[in-house]
């Protein structure tokens, strides 16, 4: 795959935001055009916090011409202080630095209610289910300044839209896999969306027909089609993360809304309440509440939320990702009665599924960890390249202005210094240490990442995003 071609891909799976979060024109054959545009403004104008789609926090930081101030969590100081290294890990933010934005004050540092959760709830949680009771997470402050050609606009990388990028990082390394690995994952993918076509029929049907479904039944079979697209388990926690943030009446949320931020308390404690286990392993292909399930999970995290209409806008929003996220830009899938089940032949129709279907079956694999380096650090390569070319220095999440921001750990010659930091009883940051370190640009090993995997507990673990 040369530049360009990578360039397109890289730039198609990217969300841009301008004052009026309208999008670019759609090619001709973009059958979901309209409806994107549609729910863009649905999105902002018409929930309680949609505003701060455009207005927020994260946004502000990232215009601004000075220093750029975010906290990044560790659970491995020692390491990193004896290594002088710190790694990127893959995610939602591919193979950046995981940050969250901070607002420097009077008193300190204050953290955005996504680093305050991950700080003081989710890392110690991580830790305490592992089992690990010589360490404990630390604030670090990174301070970076913004250089002069940096990108003034607002483009997020959402994760959802990664799944051509995905295939076609496959077909240019199969040959890595055995000719037996080759045709068990062109198989077993196979399998997994012929056994779907009940789902994606259903979701095509809402999107492109206008098809009325009722929520419960909608749920249900989602739920039964997860095991075997597990993808549909992120797109299931978006769609209701973004739910919850955007319709939140509650006096956390509005406090949070006051200061520009969406309130990622919501779908954090909804999250570890209905999956604790999911704590030191991290992975949204188990999120799966059933539909009577839902309705006390929400109930459980915000009373002021209609249950009734979160349901009915999950079976609509779901339907739109899948035919946005999943499906091959262009009209709609012919249909599935007539569908060959091939490889070659889905990967015309439902390539960015394929994508991400295939991403995942590669952790099966035996050989996987090694397989990982190839794949995820040629996709992070990728990024990389792609960002220094738009001088993005600070990538975030374009699935929605959350608060989750990254550092590019290849952009040239990065001009940035980092405190291990202390917090005071008021909640807020302060520097204790200057550390020496240097961000390098190069994955670290999947089996040493806290949210991915708890085999870091038997070997010393290298310095990790």
């Amino acid at each position: 795959m040369d530049f360009l071609d990578a360039y397109h891909l890289w730039a198609d799976a990217h969300a841009f935001f301008d004052s009026t979060l309208a999008r670019g024109p759609a090619g001709h054959t973009d059958t979901l055009a309209d409806q994107a545009v549609a729910w863009d403004t649905r999105l902002a104008e018409e929930t309680p916090n949609g505003w701060l789609l455009r207005h927020n926090a994260l946004f502000e930081a990232l215009s601004g011409n000075g220093k750029l101030h975010l906290l990044h969590v560790t659970h491995a100081l020692e390491e990193i202080s004896r290594q002088g290294v710190l790694y990127p890990s893959g995610g939602c933010l591919v193979g950046s630095i995981y940050c969250a934005p901070l607002t420097a004050a009077e008193q300190g540092f204050r953290m955005h209610n996504l680093g305050s959760y991950v700080l003081t709830k989710e890392a110690p949680t991580f830790l305490a289910r592992l089992g690990v009771t010589d360490r404990s997470p630390t604030p670090l402050i990174f301070e970076i300044d913004t250089p002069p050609q940096a990108y003034r606009g607002l483009a997020g990388v959402d994760y959802l839209r990664l799944g051509l990028i995905h295939l076609h990082i496959y077909s240019h390394l199969e040959y890595l896999l055995s000719k037996n690995e080759r045709y068990h994952l062109r198989e077993t993918v196979v399998g997994r969306v012929k056994n779907s076509a009940a789902f994606l029929a259903t979701a095509s049907a809402v999107t492109y027909q206008g098809s009325r479904v009722d929520a419960e039944p909608f749920l249900q079979l989602l739920d039964e089609t997860i095991p075997r697209l597990p993808i549909l388990g992120y797109l299931y926690f978006e769609a209701l993360a973004e739910y919850l943030m955007l319709h939140s009446m509650s006096p956390h949320t509005q406090r949070l809304a006051e200061l520009g931020e969406l309130n990622n308390w919501l779908y954090k404690e909804m999250l570890f309440a209905a999956f604790p286990t999911m704590a030191g392993k991290f992975d949204l292909a188990r999120f799966r509440p059933g539909p009577k399930q839902l309705d006390a999970l929400i109930h459980q995290v915000d009373p002021t939320i209609d249950t009734d209409h979160a349901s009915a806008y999950l079976v609509e929003r779901i339907s739109y990702l899948v035919a946005a996220r999943l499906f091959a830009p262009g009209d709609a899938p012919e249909g599935w009665h007539h569908t060959r089940w091939e490889f070659d032949s889905l990967a015309t129709q439902l390539g960015p599924l394929l994508g991400h279907l295939i991403h995942r079956e590669l952790r099966s694999f035996g050989r996987y960890p090694d397989f990982y380096f190839y794949f995820d650090q040629h996709k992070a390569l990728q990024a990389w390249n792609y960002w220094n070319h738009m001088d993005i220095v600070a990538p975030f999440n374009g699935t929605m202005p959350k608060g989750e921001i990254g550092i590019n750990p290849a952009y040239p010659n990065l001009d940035y210094r980092v405190w291990r930091a202390e917090q005071d009883d008021a909640g807020h940051l302060h520097p204790a240490e200057e550390l020496s370190l240097t961000i390098a640009p190069r994955l670290v090993d999947i089996k040493y990442t806290l949210m991915r995997n708890n085999q870091w507990t038997a070997a010393p673990a290298p310095s990790v995003a």
